[in-house]
């Protein structure tokens, strides 16, 4: 429900006042916050196309909504429950962030804050435990959007005592009953999620909207980098940018990759042996490009380097340098 009705601008009494007969969307939709959220998302974001053409749809319809509300036309909320399912560091918690300033912006929710929750944070280990810690993430959630990330893990059918169950009990029925107070987001591996749904169908009915992330491009997780570095006042060398494009190339196909994520951790250890390298030369003075500058001996000498054929086969790449 909006909690932004519309008030007619007119020095008569309200209860009489004509609807409007025109609209400025463009003015409606800034006002809102619409397009300084989408132009953030982009900004945030690369790549990512379909996604971020999904959102747009879905904050088109809920601007149209507001302004059939406006317009004194039937004007019914629609479902906004949502699944995004995608590999880890695919920026499903970035999109739930704006999608949330966007659900506030037009007042389909009171708050737009997000919280964001694990089984480990609805789902008790003894019996009596679990609806309690449910009900308080839903009131601390309640206004805004619950993010549930790797929803699969809800509830554990090859555990008879497990109680996980109980927590999506209570979560479809504040799904239902106050979808107008809560926007619940589920999260997770794309195949997970459409074994979870078929267990669980009552999910399924109540959600509106599935998004699917895709990996990321090599050349996209290049520009995250770049991007990374230079948000944090850093630069590639030539050479630099050539030992990072192979890096990408050799990581991206070992275990546990992971998107943006890895890239930014990568970007972190880069960061950490460009001050290795600068300080082991204590008496040399620095300049403020030596300070920018990432050379490839900064990348080179990761382990994905050294060893990769050996990291691929025993997955001893969870944290590589």
């Amino acid at each position: 429900m909006l909690d932004r009705p519309y008030q007619p601008n007119s020095d008569a009494d309200p209860a009489n006042a004509p609807f409007p007969s025109s609209f400025d969307l463009r003015k409606e939709a800034e006002a809102a916050g619409i397009t300084a959220t989408l132009q953030e998302l982009d900004r945030e974001l690369i790549g990512l196309k379909p996604v971020k053409s999904r959102v747009r749809q879905i904050a088109s319809l809920l601007l149209i909504e507001r302004i059939r509300q406006q317009a004194g036309l039937v004007a019914s909320p629609p479902t906004l429950h949502m699944s995004f399912t995608g590999n880890p560091g695919t920026g499903k918690t970035t999109v739930a962030l704006r999608m949330a300033k966007i659900l506030h912006g037009l007042g389909f929710v009171r708050r737009g804050h997000v919280i964001s929750v694990t089984r480990d944070d609805l789902v008790g280990q003894y019996i009596g435990h679990t609806a309690p810690k449910t009900k308080e993430i839903l009131k601390k959630a309640m206004g805004g959007v619950l993010f549930i990330d790797e929803a699969y893990y809800l509830h554990r059918p090859d555990n008879e005592r497990d109680y996980g169950q109980e927590a999506i009990e209570i979560l479809l029925q504040v799904m239902e009953n106050q979808r107008d107070d809560l926007v619940v987001i589920l999260a997770g591996y794309g195949e997970r999620m459409t074994s979870f749904f078929a267990s669980n169908p009552g999910f399924r009915s109540r959600i509106a909207h599935h998004i699917e992330f895709p990996d990321y491009a090599e050349t996209e997780l290049f520009a995250i980098a770049e991007m990374m570095l230079q948000e944090r006042g850093y630069r590639f060398s030539a050479a630099a940018r050539e030992a990072f494009i192979r890096y990408i190339a050799l990581r991206s196909r070992q275990p546990f990759f992971s998107n943006a994520r890895s890239i930014r951790n990568a970007v972190d250890r880069i960061r950490l042996r460009q001050a290795d390298r600068l300080v082991a030369d204590i008496d040399r003075m620095l300049s403020v490009a030596d300070l920018e500058t990432i050379d490839a001996a900064d990348i080179l000498t990761s382990r994905v380097f050294a060893c990769p054929a050996l990291e691929a086969q025993t997955g001893e790449v969870s944290a590589p340098r």
